[in-house]
């Protein structure tokens, strides 16, 4: 067996173990299975056959193949179904070698449920792709591609097969769907029976909340609402939500008369105590205040559903967040972006919380990352004391919106906190040494308040975080999810405080979010991670920048943001593994590398293709400049280049396989400039002097004028208006702007075969990285990384770059010639 499939059957079973997925290689412990592989032969003789693993989970078989190589991932017929028939797709194919077997298995085996996944590429570079295959032994459907098999371990799988092959929604879907629903209604009851402001609508709720488990303390029920002539239905409820809150022993009273004084709004608004005709969903009338109204509602559809719901918080949390969502014009106005619940789950993972740790959110909105943190702590320990330390004594936060304070306030007294360490003030105005003698934080979470650094630079999102690390104990850890701008640090102010970060803590990594993480606010985001109060090692500390837009979220028209509950999983598993250094990933996933203090913090500065370019890939790039030259000497315009002779000196062919590549910075091997801008008004006609521009066709030339080059030739130029369009230049040249161009150090000559060769190496390593909105500037140039070949001495391999474009560009010519000659044959 080569070498290259060895290690892939190494790495594959390394996938399955971390599954906790016990597999058999090279055939199968149980008689039954084994019996049928006697007859299981790939080339269709009749004879024994073997995939690479056969694993049984629960009544479940199943089956893999796997490729060292990606092309040999899966082969189509000419109908675009997969290949069974021929002998070669069947041997030489990852995904046709599986499903041969799980059909033969299906067909000769009592096993009903078996599914087929072929494998192919490495542990930086690969494709999982499972196939269900029924018991009559037919291919029954195409899964989605997998980054791990822990969906298919005993604790996931019988979820896996409703969901994916079955096509059922869990109920936890189902709940979501209610919820969303539920709070839309609501939203629009608050709105049309009493025009409440979006800033009032979470207090009502929250108030009701606590109004309605004073109730139950008390044995009452919603007939105790009865529009009193001495008393209103919101001063009953006011005086509940009072009783309430001493009840839970919220101190201190300051606090607790602030609290109170928010929900002042449920028995000062004049309309909502007023009796009116009501038009429920179903088309019936009922007179009422909309108070009682309201208060039915939430009793019905949410604090039922938290008393009878094992996971209240879990479904409190759902409601607030979809609730808030539809309530969220005036808090979105004054830069409050809530924090969807599965964001604030992924922070306590990448956390790694225990349940001694001790949180701080400075900027706590509705409490959502304290709630997830209890939760998330308190599900670590058995000790009935340490829950109880760590609902009142180990939760930590501040909020400066008082309507929001009173909202996550309710929040955390209705999950029994009613101690919570909650701070209606500036987080900013604090003293973070202070804050560390006071609360002792291990742990800092944080969502700030976006856009404010428009109005004063000192409120800039960066300017929160460092904030938030100074103000956490040494080693303790800091997560924040801030806007990607924050990272890449636009301002002189953001890039000093940046900086002044890393001189104190250590960055530990970024990971990139979905666009629409908040979807319809409009906000690209990524997730920062820090250790407190340890300098950054520039030099040593490998980071890691991650690229989680594929988070298995995705919008549906009239629904928003839903989630791929099995894709999600199957995804942020794989987030978490890559995270925590349990396996490696392929770099447009994740990179890792050092970092300099003017990096930008976002994967997509660091990354680069490391799949080395293929012959065809260099082909491509011959015949398009070719094409070019051509169009050029039709239009007489061939002054623009300066031919060599050509003529056929190879006797070896070069191959791309044969050399070793190495990784460079741009700035490493090239320098690199700006261009002078040559502006239309500027331009004389009929000359012969190329103007380049940032197209990306006809060698980025726009025409020939008559003015003075401003530019040397023989150089690289690059389009950073956009996506990085590279394209050489044989003669000197004008530009126009956003035109960047790279010429090789110490005076080393480059051709258009050498320069040919490394548009295609920084094209490779560029590809589908830059655009309108995070272009290929030209200090991103110089940090760029490249793979180019390297000769004895480990330096850029001029010679073979030369040579191997010189032979296809014979290649190409004599292939046009051999064409002109059998369609021209007396010319």
């Amino acid at each position: 067996m080569a070498k290259k499939e060895v290690k892939t059957d190494y790495w594959v079973y390394s996938l399955l173990k971390s599954a906790n997925i016990k597999a058999t290689p090279q055939g199968s412990d149980i008689e039954e299975i084994n019996e049928a592989l006697k007859t299981a032969s790939k080339k269709g003789t009749g004879n024994i056959g073997f995939p690479e693993f056969i694993a049984i989970v629960k009544d479940f078989l199943i089956v893999i193949e796997d490729k060292s190589d990606l092309s040999k991932h899966c082969k189509l017929d000419s109908n675009s179904c997969i290949d069974l028939d021929n002998t070669k797709s069947v041997t030489d194919f990852a995904v046709n070698g599986a499903i041969h077997y799980a059909k033969h298995l299906a067909q000769n085996t009592s096993y009903k449920k078996i599914i087929a996944i072929g494998v192919s590429g490495d542990e930086r570079h690969h494709k999982i792709s499972p196939y269900f295959i029924n018991e009559r032994g037919i291919l029954d459907k195409k899964l989605n591609d997998l980054e791990t098999f822990t969906l298919l371990n005993e604790s996931n799988i019988e979820s896996y097969y409703l969901q994916e092959i079955l096509g059922i929604k869990p109920k936890e879907e189902t709940t979501d769907e209610e919820v969303k629903q539920d709070a839309e209604c609501l939203h629009e009851y608050l709105r049309n029976y009493g025009a409440i402001k979006d800033a009032d609508k979470p207090l009502i709720v929250s108030g009701i909340l606590l109004a309605l488990d004073e109730m139950k303390e008390n044995n009452l029920n919603l007939e105790y609402l009865n529009n009193d002539e001495d008393i209103t239905d919101g001063e009953k409820l006011y005086e509940l939500i009072e009783k309430n809150l001493k009840r839970a022993r919220l101190s201190p009273e300051t606090k607790r008369d602030k609290v109170l004084s928010q929900f002042s709004v449920i028995k000062d608004t004049k309309k909502i105590n007023e009796l009116c005709e009501i038009l429920n969903k179903d088309g019936t009338k009922i007179n009422s205040t909309p108070l009682k109204y309201y208060s039915r509602f939430v009793k019905e559809k949410i604090y039922d559903n938290i008393q009878n719901i094992k996971n209240s918080e879990d479904y409190l949390g759902r409601f607030y967040s979809e609730f808030m969502r539809f309530s969220g014009g005036d808090a979105q106005s004054l830069g409050i972006v809530l924090t969807p619940r599965h964001i604030t789950e992924l922070f306590c993972e990448l956390a790694d919380l225990k349940p001694n740790d001790i949180i701080l959110d400075p900027c706590c909105g509705t409490g959502g990352f304290l709630v997830s943190a209890m939760n998330d702590m308190i599900s670590k320990t058995d000790d009935i004391k340490q829950k109880n330390n760590i609902r009142q004594n180990q939760l930590f936060g501040f909020e400066l919106q008082p309507f929001m304070f009173a909202v996550a306030t309710t929040n955390m007294v209705l999950r029994g906190d009613g101690k919570s360490n909650l701070n209606n003030e500036d987080f900013l105005k604090q003293n973070p040494k202070q804050l560390q003698t006071d609360c002792q934080a291990t742990v800092g979470f944080m969502n700030p308040p976006y856009s404010q650094g428009k109005v004063d630079k000192n409120l800039t999102e960066i300017s929160f975080t460092e904030h938030l690390c100074d103000s956490i104990l040494k080693g303790g850890k800091v997560v924040v999810i801030i806007p990607q701008s924050a990272v890449t640090g636009k301002t002189k102010e953001e890039k000093a405080t940046k900086e002044s970060i890393l001189k104190k803590h250590t960055l530990e990594g970024v990971i990139t979010l979905n666009k629409n993480t908040f979807y319809r606010v409009g906000t690209n985001t990524c997730i920062a991670i820090f250790t407190a109060g340890i300098p950054h090692d520039y030099k040593n500390k490998i980071c890691k920048f991650i690229n989680f837009e594929n988070d298995g979220w995705e919008v549906q028209k009239h629904k928003g943001l839903i989630e791929n509950k099995i894709k999600s999983k199957d995804r942020k598993e794989h987030l978490l593994k890559v995270w925590n250094d349990e396996i490696d990933a392929e770099t447009k996933f994740c990179v890792k590398t050092t970092i300099e203090p003017d990096d930008e913090w976002l994967h997509n500065f660091y990354y680069f293709n490391d799949e080395l370019p293929k012959q065809e890939d260099f082909e491509k790039t011959m015949a398009d400049y070719l094409t070019f030259e051509f169009n050029m000497i039709m239009q007489n315009k061939d002054y623009i280049f300066k031919f060599e002779k050509r003529e056929d000196i190879f006797k070896n062919k070069l191959n791309l396989n044969d050399i070793e590549w190495k990784e460079f910075k741009i700035s490493e091997i090239f320098e690199v400039s700006g261009t002078i801008t040559t502006h239309p008004s500027q331009l004389k006609p009929n000359g012969k002097t190329p103007r380049i521009t940032c197209a990306s066709t006809n060698n980025a030339l726009d025409d020939t004028y008559a003015n003075s080059p401003t530019e040397k030739g023989k150089v690289l130029t690059i389009d950073s208006a956009t996506v990085g369009y590279v394209s050489y230049q044989e003669n000197d040249f004008i530009a126009t702007d956003h035109v960047e161009k790279i010429w090789i150090k110490n005076n080393k000559a480059m051709n258009r075969y050498i320069g040919l060769f490394l548009k295609q190496c920084i094209d490779n390593a560029v590809l589908l990285k830059y655009g309108y909105g995070y272009k290929f500037s030209q200090t991103r140039i110089k940090k760029q990384i490249v793979n180019l070949p390297i000769d004895s001495k480990g330096e850029p391999h001029w010679e073979f770059m030369e040579n191997f474009m010189r032979e296809v560009e014979y290649k190409k010519l004599n292939l046009y010639l051999d064409y002109i000659k059998k369609s021209k044959p007396n010319l």
